[in-house]
């Protein structure tokens, strides 16, 4: 494989970003201790109309660490964080390294079958739950090993009036109340942090070796699994991203958190590097595109980490054009890929750099990226990141690709992960020495660049061709009346699979299959235009915004049962 010197990315490297770091040897932490004492009294977060400072976010975690510690939590027990993007979120996260415990972040909108596989499988002790989504923890609390649940709401940490209003509005519109009896298992949040001790906890962890983190995977193939990332990986690949955004200055950046922090791109790009630098966070509790451009402008935002989908949610929205979006420096697109002609757009509004990046939740995310400031190519994912060698491996040969040959991405570096929680097998056969296999397909320029041909098990083979659905849909997403795309394989008598589309069209827009097929077949050779269209009013996302093809192929596959 690629050695140190032959790295052909290097000489693309502009000289403020180093080929190999220095990193800390650190815990997470940490971060939010120094932040304390190098900016007690800057602002650490906004969230709807609600301000903290850096001394009190970093005394609120302390507190709630001491009474987790009361509850019974040592080193290395699980608690699970079940929170949307909240001031308690940050407070939680960083309260529970704090007692020594190893985070297990869980989706808020996991149904109860989810809920209870994660907590079995990660052995989690204690929980940390919004109100709204407590009825369903308690439905499964007697299947797991659940000792206690803390429980907090959206309202608790808002300003005066909108903490009263808010629980009105939150019953209006999803129709639950909770009516809560606390007790010596259940255990309110705000009543925890107010009473708990500030006093620091002596912890003998060892961040390369001891977990900080339990990232479940989606489980696409199979039960999901739970990722271990020690303090290191994730110090690491937070230091990274701060190197490649060098023009970055510490202390004075605002940053928009609309990225869920359960996900590791949201925690290791916005609530991790903000913590680290000193950054102000603009916490947006669910991806609301008029909330957005109204706090960039308002907020005078400079950064924006996000999806493709919520790019085009904003170039959609009616407000873009009344709201001053140019503050915006520089913004950092993952989860999936990010069409040229979103680049282009929003680039176009608010003057700012978008680029596109390339991880996996197995690499803390990120391993690739487009230089914000620097030497780009059109649809590339970008190069490695500093001491991170990525490769290809020639599914003919089993060796390294040769330029320009498509083949599995494998990844070397201090941001791998450590292995899947409680599955030897499982890490066994997703490592090839040390190098990952991320069961990506793509391949590597003369010049270094990278680039995604798509998911391994999302290629379509039709009468004997290989079809990459990303192909499509990059394509599609030049049509001016096309939103948003998905494309997968169905199954085909004659061809073994064909090719469906699914479409959302622009808002007020109309447009027909023969309309998409001739702008099909004068784009795209013929074995690749889609043989089937269906039109959506949208598709089925992660709270990421990544479009969840696995969602639609299953639909496809409960139909031809149903035949």
């Amino acid at each position: 494989m690629t050695t140190l010197t032959e790295k052909p990315w290097f000489q693309h490297y502009p000289e403020q970003i180093p080929k190999s770091i220095d990193y800390e040897v650190a815990t997470l932490q940490s971060y939010l201790k120094r932040a304390s004492e190098r900016y007690p009294e800057k602002v650490a977060f906004h969230f709807m109309g609600k301000e903290m400072t850096y001394k009190e976010v970093y005394q609120s975690s302390l507190k709630l660490a001491n009474q987790l510690k009361s509850l019974g939590v040592e080193k290395g027990d699980r608690v699970a964080v079940m929170l949307a993007n909240t001031p308690q979120a940050v407070i939680s996260y960083y309260g529970a390294l704090m007692a020594g415990a190893i985070v297990v972040q869980t989706n808020p909108l996991y149904v109860e079958r989810e809920i209870e596989h994660q907590m079995n499988d990660s052995g989690t002790k204690v929980m940390i739950c919004l109100d709204l989504v407590y009825p369903r923890v308690a439905n499964v609390k007697a299947n797991t090993q659940l000792e206690h649940i803390i429980v907090t709401a959206i309202k608790d940490y808002l300003p005066f009036p909108k903490n009263l209003i808010y629980p009105f509005i939150q019953k209006k519109n999803t129709g639950i109340k909770v009516d809560l009896n606390y007790n010596d298992r259940l255990h309110s949040f705000v009543d925890m942090v107010n009473s708990g001790s500030t006093e620091e906890i002596p912890l003998d962890i060892d961040p390369k070796n001891d977990l900080a983190l339990l990232q479940y995977t989606g489980g696409t193939t199979g039960p999901a699994k739970g990722v271990m990332l020690t303090h290191h990986n994730l110090v690491v690949n937070t230091q990274q991203c701060e190197e490649w955004m060098y023009k970055m200055v510490p202390g004075e950046e605002v940053i928009i958190a609309a990225l869920p922090f359960f996900h590791v791109y949201g925690m290791t790009t916005v609530m991790n590097l903000a913590i680290r630098v000193g950054f102000k966070m603009i916490i947006i509790p669910k991806f609301d595109p008029a909330a957005i451009l109204k706090a960039i402008e308002k907020q005078k935002a400079t950064l924006y980490p996000g999806a493709p989908t919520m790019y085009i949610g904003l170039l959609n929205h009616p407000d873009i054009k009344k709201r001053d979006l140019s503050s915006i420096k520089a913004c950092l697109s993952g989860s999936a890929p990010l069409p040229l002609e979103v680049q282009t757009q929003f680039e176009e509004v608010t003057k700012g750099n978008l680029v596109e990046g390339y991880g996996l939740t197995e690499t803390s995310p990120v391993a690739v990226a487009n230089l914000i400031w620097g030497k780009r190519k059109q649809g590339s994912i970008g190069l490695p990141w500093p001491d991170t060698d990525v490769s290809i491996l020639s599914a003919e040969t089993g060796e390294e690709a040769k330029p320009n040959e498509v083949g599995e991405i494998i990844i070397k570096g201090p941001q791998v992960m450590k292995g899947y929680w409680n599955r030897p097998e499982a890490t066994q056969a997703s490592f090839r020495g040390e190098w990952f296999l991320s069961g990506d397909m793509g391949y590597m320029d003369e010049e270094g660049f990278f680039y995604i041909v798509d998911r391994k098990k999302d290629m379509i083979i039709a009468g004997g061709f290989n079809i990459y659905p990303r192909e499509i849909e990059e394509i599609f997403y030049e049509h001016e009346d096309v939103q948003e795309v998905c494309v997968i394989g169905v199954p085909d008598p004659y061809r073994g699979e064909t090719v469906k589309m699914f479409v959302v069209p622009k808002e007020g827009r109309t447009i027909s299959e023969a309309e998409l097929d001739d702008f099909a077949r004068k784009h795209l050779a013929a074995f690749k235009v889609p043989k089937f269209y269906e039109f959506r009013d949208e598709l089925p996302k992660t709270m990421v915004g990544k479009i969840l093809r696995r969602v639609l192929v299953d639909e496809e596959k409960a139909k031809l049962k149903d035949k």
